[in-house]
């Protein structure tokens, strides 16, 4: 079992745009670890550090095909477009149809602190840009026109997550 908890909407960390690091340590390979648990026992295909109140551009994604672990990861070439369905695990039960780019290629640092480039289509560009979204502070929620957001917002701020007052 994960200790760390998905924050979800309004928790204001999601709002925030995440840290570069520097280097990836013990620390930084025990926080991306963590995060692949909380994800799995979640049932998702990504998380960013942010959504576990981690203040550092680290994700996690497997959309089943292996767990791909990536620090200060940044978009480098998108390609095609396409308009698709996306939930989030901290935006339970919203789904927004969001235009995103088919393919992506996106440098990041691995787990072991070497420079990546990854080649993404379909699904797994799809995750990958809905991570980096989350390390900029950007929720699927900002997708949406205004009203329909202000709906959605109403309705997050409504529900009280367990364990609150």
């Amino acid at each position: 079992m994960s200790a760390l908890k998905i924050r979800i909407f309004p928790d204001s960390i999601l709002r925030k745009k995440a840290k570069k690091i520097p280097a990836i340590g013990d620390i930084e390979k025990k926080e991306l670890s963590e995060m692949a648990k909380a994800m799995y026992l979640a049932k998702g295909v990504g998380l960013a550090a942010v959504q576990v109140g981690i203040d550092k551009q680290l994700a996690v994604i497997d959309i089943g095909d292996g767990l791909i672990k990536m620090a200060n990861p940044a978009i480098v070439k998108k390609e095609g477009s396409l308009a698709m369905e996306e939930g989030c695990l901290s935006v339970p039960e919203v789904c927004v149809k969001v235009r995103r780019a088919d393919s992506v290629i996106v440098n990041y640092l691995d787990e072991s602190g070497q420079a990546r480039q990854l080649r993404a289509t379909g699904l797994l560009a799809r995750a990958v840009q809905h991570e980096i979204d989350h390390l900029c502070g950007t929720l699927i929620i900002d997708y949406t026109n205004p009203v329909k957001k202000m709906i959605i917002k109403r309705r997050l701020c409504r529900k009280k997550p367990p364990g609150t007052k």
